[in-house]
C-alpha cells in the first residue's frame, strides 16, 4: 500500500509507457517460453505489472538499469520460501530473472483468478511468526537491512514540492536517522520482509493467506516488520483496535508496548512522505498529497486523511 521499497534511481520516464512495456513484456515472454498475447497491464510505476491470458502467471518488469540485483534475490528468495513450504508467492520455474535492454523481469503464480483479496489482520499475523522463525540459507547472502534507504535521493528528485519543504525534509531526516541509531531492539534479529503490510498478504484462489513482494527482504529488527499493522491502526485508521488486539495476540508482540515505537512509527511516517513527495511532480493528486503529508509532519496533525497509495 505504501510503496516504501520503491528504487527511483534513473527512472528513464521518457521510454516508460506502456507502448515500451509492452514490447519489453513480449521480449521477456519470448525469452522464457511463455505467450505474452492478450495480457492485461495491471500496473505501471515502479514497476510494470502485467497479467498473462494464456496461463495464470503475473509479470513484473523493473525501470531500465534499476533493480536487477533485487529482481535476482527476490527469485533466490521465493525458491528458498517454496522449498521449506512457506505461504508465499511463487516464481515460475522458468529461469528468471530476464535482463532485456537493462529492465530486469520476473515471473509470478498468478494468485487468484479475479482480482487481490487481502488477508484479516490475523493471517498477516500469523504469516510474520512464521516467517520470523525460518532460518534462511547461507548461500541466499541476504543483506542488512537499510532503513532509509533512498530517502535522501527522493528528497532531492522531488520536483513538485517547494525548496522550503525538500530543506524541511532534509533536515527532519538528519534527526531521524540519529533517532533510529540510538534505538533498542527487544527482539531478536533475523529475516524481514520490509513491507509487511496489509497490501502484501493477499489470498490465494483456495483462500490461503500468502506473502507477496519478495524485493525487500533483508537481516534486520522483526519490529520493522511489526510497525505497518500497528500505524496503519494507530496514526490512519485503516484498522481497527480489536483487528490490531488481535494481530498483537497472534504474533505475541505488542510492538506499541515496546518504548521504542514512537521512533519506529515516526520514521516509518516520514519514508511514505519521502515516497509521495518524489511523486509530487507526476500529477496534482500526488503534489496535494504530498503537501498535506509534509505539512502534517510539520505540525504533528492526524494522518488519517492520508490515502493509501
Amino acid at each position: 500500500m505504501t510503496g516504501e521499497w520503491v528504487r527511483v534511481a534513473d527512472l528513464d520516464k521518457e521510454t516508460w509507457t506502456p507502448a515500451s512495456a509492452a514490447l519489453t513484456l513480449e521480449r521477456a515472454c519470448a525469452a522464457a517460453g511463455l505467450d505474452a498475447k492478450g495480457a492485461q497491464l495491471m500496473r505501471l510505476g515502479s514497476n510494470a505489472v502485467y497479467r498473462l491470458a494464456a496461463l495464470p502467471v503475473v509479470v513484473r518488469i523493473s525501470r531500465r538499469h534499476v533493480g536487477t540485483q533485487q529482481a535476482r534475490r527476490a527469485v533466490a528468495v521465493a525458491r528458498w520460501l517454496a522449498s521449506v513450504d512457506y505461504p508465499a508467492v511463487r516464481a515460475t520455474p522458468v529461469e528468471q530473472p530476464v535482463i532485456v535492454d537493462g529492465h530486469a523481469v520476473t515471473f509470478w503464480e498468478a494468485l487468484s483468478d479475479d482480482g487481490d483479496e487481502y488477508a484479516s489482520v490475523s493471517e498477516i499475523a500469523d504469516i510474520l511468526a512464521k516467517l520470523h522463525a525460518l532460518e534462511p540459507p547461507p548461500d541466499l547472502e541476504l543483506p542488512a537491512h537499510v532503513p532509509f534507504g533512498n530517502a535522501r535521493h527522493r528528497i532531492e528528485s522531488s520536483t513538485g514540492i517547494s525548496g522550503e519543504d525538500r530543506r524541511f525534509l532534509a533536515a527532519r531526516l538528519v534527526e531521524l536517522e540519529q533517532s533510529y541509531a540510538a534505538l533498542r531492539f527487544v527482539l531478536p534479529q533475523g529475516v524481514i520482509h520490509g513491507d509487511a503490510g496489509v497490501g502484501n498478504v493477499l489470498r490465494d484462489r483456495h483462500g490461503v493467506a500468502k506473502l507477496i513482494d519478495l524485493d525487500g527482504f533483508a537481516i534486520g529488527p522483526r519490529e520493522w516488520d511489526l510497525a505497518l499493522t500497528a500505524i496503519y491502526f494507530d496514526s490512519f485508521g485503516w484498522h481497527t483496535r480489536e483487528e490490531y488486539k488481535t494481530f498483537a495476540k497472534v504474533y505475541g508482540f505488542d510492538i506499541m508496548q515496546w518504548p521504542g515505537y514512537p521512533v519506529m512509527r515516526d520514521v516509518r511516517e516520514f519514508l511514505m512522505v519521502t515516497w509521495i513527495a518524489q511523486k509530487s511532480g507526476e500529477s496534482e493528486r500526488t503534489a496535494q498529497e504530498a503537501a498535506k503529508r509534509i505539512a502534517a509532519l510539520r505540525t504533528g496533525s492526524s494522518r488519517k486523511d492520508w490515502q493509501p497509495y
